[in-house]
């Protein structure tokens, strides 16, 4: 489960002096995390918070005030609201869905660290996130488990010098963009230590639910790796990519990443060829190429967001009556054991 423990954020930074926090932990410390508060501020009727409840005693709430200004008050189909409205069907349990779908347990050779795939290791650099999506695979991971102190990454950090197959680290959480810049300049420069990396991939959506992350101390430890730099945004809908995130993603590139997005696929939220289109489109005026577009992880509490494989292959061939290929990301799923994303 993303960590309720908001102390993790620094816990790498204990010697940090006392500052005042950058804009981006403040809008972090003030998100709502109470359902009832949540249901409120959006003008939800009454009858939506006893699911509301249930479903936020599973998995808390967690919802930025940036991302909350960009949600339509009182229609609780708005497709960003549905993200991370908690709801009673959480609770039922469904056949297949279960708490780790993608068996990441078995490949975690060192604290904070997943290698499941040729060439590239995953490395958990924070236990946090900005939002607590409703769908996500990480809803039950340990991360109790697997927050390194720093003594601990040198461990990790060993399993990747010790093998020089390894060319990429992915930062995941989590969002590895919920530590702190001083704990990423860190990490980042040890890998930019180790030869035979070649690349460092981000996957985050802080830049998109509070875009004022992407500032000048972020921006500072990323343009000086030497490493090639890759950003994998998660966006869902259109109506996620306002002006800020735009501004965001401008900044981002500045220093010389390259931006992806990669979705998901969720009923009631973007499964009909107009709202997936609209999102290649508004992605790709952000200065972000679509990458890929996921099926539903078979994780427990999510089973009402999933969507049929072959409704997904129809959205697919209708992306493509009506987009350039560019902009028609690749339908994928992600099966435990396989060495990549299998297509659809």
């Amino acid at each position: 489960m993303i960590t309720r423990s908001p102390a993790l954020l620094q816990r790498h930074d204990e010697a940090e002096p006392l500052a005042p926090p950058p804009a981006w932990q403040a809008q972090l410390a003030g998100a709502i995390r109470d359902p009832a508060e949540l249901c409120r501020r959006l003008g939800l009727d009454a009858a939506w918070r006893p699911g509301a409840e249930a479903g936020h005693a599973l998995f808390e709430v967690r919802v930025p005030e940036a991302f909350l200004a960009r949600m339509r008050p009182g229609d609780p189909t708005d497709p960003l609201l549905r993200q991370v409205l908690p709801l009673g069907e959480e609770t039922l349990p469904a056949p297949g869905f279960v708490a780790d779908p993608l068996e990441e347990a078995a490949h975690t050779p060192a604290r904070g660290l997943i290698h499941k795939y040729a060439g590239r290791v995953l490395l958990i650099a924070s236990p946090a996130c900005a939002v607590n999506c409703r769908y996500c695979f990480r809803r039950h991971f340990p991360y109790g488990e697997n927050a390194p102190s720093r003594a601990q990454w040198e461990t990790s950090l060993d399993h990747l010098r010790r093998d020089p197959t390894i060319v990429e680290a992915i930062l995941s959480g989590g969002d590895p963009l919920a530590a702190s810049d001083r704990q990423l300049a860190w990490l980042v420069e040890r890998l930019d230590a180790i030869p035979h990396l070649r690349r460092l991939r981000i996957h985050t959506r802080l830049p998109v639910v509070i875009p004022d992350r992407v500032d000048a101390a972020l921006l500072d430890w990323l343009g000086k790796t030497r490493m090639q730099k890759v950003i994998v945004l998660h966006i869902n809908h259109a109506q996620e990519i306002d002006d800020t995130v735009v501004d965001a993603c401008a900044r981002l590139k500045t220093a010389g990443a390259t931006l992806l997005n990669q979705s998901v696929l969720l009923r009631g939220v973007n499964d009909s060829v107009d709202a997936l289109a609209e999102l290649s489109e508004r992605l790709f005026e952000a200065g972000v190429l679509p990458y890929y577009l996921h099926v539903l992880d078979p994780v427990a509490g999510a089973a009402h967001f999933d969507v049929p494989d072959d409704q997904a292959r129809e959205l697919i061939a209708g992306l493509r009556e009506v987009l350039p290929g560019f902009l028609v990301p690749r339908l994928v799923r992600e099966i435990p054991g396989e060495g990549s994303k299998t297509p659809l």
